[in-house]
């Protein structure tokens, strides 16, 4: 079913293409470009007179302005689906837009009207995709920060020669409540777009001072694979290492735990991301044991530091899956005789990582009362972090992220 429609006036289609609307629609929107002789108010009442809904005038100083707003308005409105009435000509350059500004959430239907042919505007920007892409990053790079300044936790037990970080939800341009405001993980499945986790990344490295190295994220599949940088990568994996500097390493997490991994001696670094499942296959030990085995580390060498994630307090499971957990140790799991029994995942990987020779020092994490906190519980803090849990399958995502300084680098 159509939800709401788009009528592209700025490239070349009339107001008479409102035949091909449904009969019936909620919402119209019209995409208008530079000032022209057409009545817009009177291209309004003919669409309401016709559709029955309510009419939306898009002319703001750029396409990727206006579609942003449409985009903003059909979240508000929790809508999904539209058709757009445009010319051959629009269809090319709005999905342009559309990967840019959209995902997969959203359903276009594009509908060319053959008596229409000719832009009424030449005001969209050259370059095919190259010009779109620089006009909507133009655009997005402009947008205010949301939640007030970016903030990013340090754990005091990782040293200097190495830059390191736990975002927070904070500063961002994320609109959407539950993604609001530095969401950094962009999902066909969310309805952040590309366009705003690409800038959200990019305030978080200016703010980190990692800007402009590029950023790599490990490619979950909820195991314990370990990529070595610069080896063939695989098409998944949860944890990575490396020892070349110009490139940051990052771990995803809402809930599930970023955690970096740093030798100091051998200037090696890692990054995993952790959830019950990784957890219980090992991925803090395995990424241990490629630092090992591939730079030869020592374990008692490493230090490691558990950002953001779900707590004891806050985290349940069904009671087959909690018996997992117990067998790491019986205090992983408070309420083991309890249909969802309470689970901390943060603790077993505490404990499987001083089983694979990490120091019990050497690990921050929540247990570590004695530095300032970078393990808060993400589900207790809605402020602050995302959360699965709290907040459903429309959540945001944190990132922990690691890398090395280059020894000209200014601390």
């Amino acid at each position: 079913m159509c939800e709401a429609v788009l009528l592209d006036l700025k490239h070349g289609c009339s107001p008479e293409c409102r035949g091909a609307a449904p009969p019936e629609v909620s919402h119209v929107f019209l995409l208008r470009g530079k000032p022209s002789p057409e009545d817009v108010s009177g291209f309004s009442g003919a669409f309401q007179s016709a559709c029955g809904g309510s009419v939306h005038v898009l002319d703001s100083g750029s396409t990727a302005e206006s579609l942003y707003r449409l985009k903003q308005t059909v979240d508000r409105l929790q809508l999904s689906s539209i058709r757009v009435l445009t010319t051959a000509q629009g269809r090319d350059v709005l999905l342009l837009y559309q990967q840019l500004l959209f995902t997969a959430v959203y359903t276009f239907d594009y509908v060319t009207c053959p008596s229409c042919t000719g832009p009424a505007h030449t005001d969209s920007p050259g370059g095919g995709g190259g010009g779109v892409q620089e006009e909507v990053s133009v655009f997005v790079q402009q947008l205010p920060a949301l939640k007030g300044e970016i903030t990013v936790l340090k754990s005091t037990l990782i040293p200097d020669c190495f830059g390191h970080g736990f975002s927070t939800r904070r500063g961002g341009v994320s609109s959407i409540p539950t993604l609001s405001s530095l969401n950094l993980f962009s999902s066909s499945r969310r309805r952040d777009p590309v366009a705003v986790v690409t800038e959200n990344r990019r305030r978080l490295a200016v703010h980190a001072g990692f800007h402009p190295q590029p950023l790599r994220l490990v490619k979950v599949n909820h195991g314990s694979d370990v990529w070595v940088v610069g080896s063939a990568e695989p098409e998944s994996y949860d944890a990575m290492v490396t020892d070349q500097t110009g490139v940051v390493l990052a771990a995803p997490g809402a809930d599930c735990m970023p955690v970096l991994f740093a030798d100091p001696v051998s200037k090696v670094i890692g990054a995993a991301h952790a959830g019950w499942r990784g957890t219980l296959m090992g991925v803090a030990a395995a990424t241990v044991d490629a630092m090992v085995k591939g730079f030869g580390c020592r374990a008692s060498d490493i230090v490691v530091a558990v950002g953001p994630s779900v707590g004891a307090c806050c985290y349940t499971m069904e009671r087959e899956t909690a018996l997992g957990f117990q067998r790491v140790h019986p205090d992983c799991v408070a309420d083991p005789e309890s249909t969802r029994p309470h689970v901390d995942i943060r603790l077993a990987n505490r404990i499987l990582l001083q089983r694979a020779g990490v120091l019990p020092q050497h690990i921050h994490d929540h247990t570590d009362t004695g530095r300032p906190c970078v393990t808060p519980c993400t589900a207790c803090h809605p402020e602050d972090f995302f959360s699965h849990v709290r907040d459903g399958l429309n959540f945001g995502t944190q990132l922990g992220f690691l890398w090395i300084r280059e020894a000209a680098e200014t601390l």
